[in-house]
């Protein structure tokens, strides 16, 4: 029927534009489908879809990411049960996997199917198929290691960000009026939002900036107007270093209206200069990823040297009468451990080289966001008493004081019991050997010590 033809034709699509597209453009759609309330693959907008993601999309992958995350101590049966967010996905999804299955599955038929060997098989087992495998394997796990220090150097950037913020919101709520600690934080938070936003991944303006700034209040509409000259807030840092300035401008206008002293004005200046510091080193991060250079020449000696690793295989098996459906099922095996290694590290590495897109495995910038948020609001708008009740805190003291001396009073006792136990033990066991009766023994002594 038509509609089952028009499906199919669907699904066909799908992969085909899957292999040839890069896979953080419709990576998401594989996994926030429950959350986003996505019905069907063919209905989203699979090219560009890092611009489509709305908020529920972004929050949805956000919640699948700190689950998986909450994954790592798990036990190993079940971590092995899991299939969201583990290379189980990928693999399946890789050409390269099957390629290399698929020359080593055709040769073993044709084994089976034509009884005179070819003449080649006994120089293929002189070649040093093992010694291109250890020198791949060797950039494989070099290109893994460069990602991995990567990712975790603009993890420390991004909580680097959170931390400065919230430094400037502990001393503007100590040392501000309550209206000039709220602006000064609401900038920094907006210009931590408006940093993420202008990397230029699935965080947009649109979708994750205004609604932060609608839910939060962080800039007014004036505020905004004052903002549009400096360009697009997608494309760039330019809007997140002029929120940074302004908030240098009202650290200036607190000092001169005596706010605060000299000293404060500077720690304060150093923090905000190093929330721009932080987040300029993840722009510089993601300005110059892992060259493409390397990334092809690995996936080019992937491509030489898997199908060569399943042929090496496959005619070392047996041909016709010496064939064994055990050295077959061992090899093949051993091909899709080997096919699994190499397009594994590879992708591994790849999904480490971006931690702020779409990904399982990226950074939570969602959560660092409203936590940054919700931690500047808490402390910000602190209940703490103003004045000091003097009779309350000496009763307090008085009372730490007492409860100490009785613990040491209770361990002192304690002590001397121990001690007359032991020596009276030594005593008994004197009085044992002069009158030739049973004592304490040294085991007995050790124990009671």
């Amino acid at each position: 029927p038509r509609p089952a033809i028009s499906l199919s034709l669907s699904q066909c699509h799908f992969w085909f534009v899957y292999s040839i597209m890069p896979r953080h453009s419709i990576s998401y759609h594989l996994y926030a489908e429950r959350d986003s309330g996505v019905k069907n693959l063919s209905e989203t907008n699979v090219e560009g879809a890092d611009d489509a993601l709305t908020w529920k999309q972004l929050n949805g992958i956000e919640n699948a990411r700190r689950e998986v995350m909450d994954r790592a101590e798990l036990p190993f049966l079940k971590m092995l049960s899991y299939w969201s967010g583990t290379c189980l996905r990928a693999l399946t999804w890789d050409p390269m996997i099957w390629v290399t299955m698929a020359i080593f599955v055709g040769i073993r038929v044709q084994s089976r199917l034509v009884e005179e060997k070819p003449n080649f098989i006994d120089t293929i087992s002189d070649t040093s198929v093992d010694i291109l495998g250890g020198f791949l394997s060797f950039l494989l796990v070099f290109f893994v290691n460069q990602t991995n220090t990567r990712f975790f150097d603009m993890y420390k950037l991004a909580k680097a960000s959170a931390g400065r913020i919230q430094d400037i919101a502990g001393i503007a709520a100590v040392e501000f009026t309550p209206t000039a600690a709220n602006r000064i934080v609401r900038y920094m938070n907006a210009a931590q939002i408006a940093g993420y936003v202008g990397l230029g991944g699935p965080y947009t303006k649109e979708e994750f900036f205004d609604h932060l700034n609608q839910k939060y209040r962080l800039l007014t509409e004036a505020e905004l107007a004052r903002l549009q000259p400096h360009g697009d807030m997608n494309a760039g840092s330019a809007i997140f270093k002029e929120l940074c300035t302004w908030c240098q401008k009202d650290v200036s206008l607190a000092q001169k209206s005596g706010q605060i002293d000299s000293y404060y004005a500077v720690q304060m200046h150093n923090k905000v200069l190093d929330l721009r510091a932080a987040m300029d080193g993840i722009y510089d991060y993601t300005d110059q990823p892992t060259h493409f250079f390397y990334i092809h020449f690995l996936c080019f000696l992937s491509a030489l040297y898997l199908p060569l690793f399943a042929v090496d295989n496959a005619y070392s098996a047996g041909w016709g009468d010496e064939a064994s459906w055990n050295v077959e099922v061992i090899n093949g095996i051993i091909v899709m451990l080997q096919a699994i290694f190499v397009v594994g590290l590879r992708i591994l590495g790849q999904r480490m080289v971006d931690p702020f897109g779409d990904d399982l495995e990226d950074l939570s910038v969602v959560t660092y966001v409203l936590t940054t948020i919700e931690n500047c609001r808490i402390i910000t708008n602190t209940q703490q008493a103003r004045e000091v009740d003097d009779e309350a805190e000496e009763d307090m003291m008085e009372q730490l004081v007492l409860d100490q001396h009785g613990l040491a009073s209770s361990a002192f006792e304690e002590r001397n019991r121990m001690a007359s136990i032991i020596e009276g033990s030594g005593s008994a066991d004197s009085d044992s050997v002069d009158g030739g009766q049973g004592g304490v023994d040294d085991g007995q002594r050790m124990s009671i010590v």
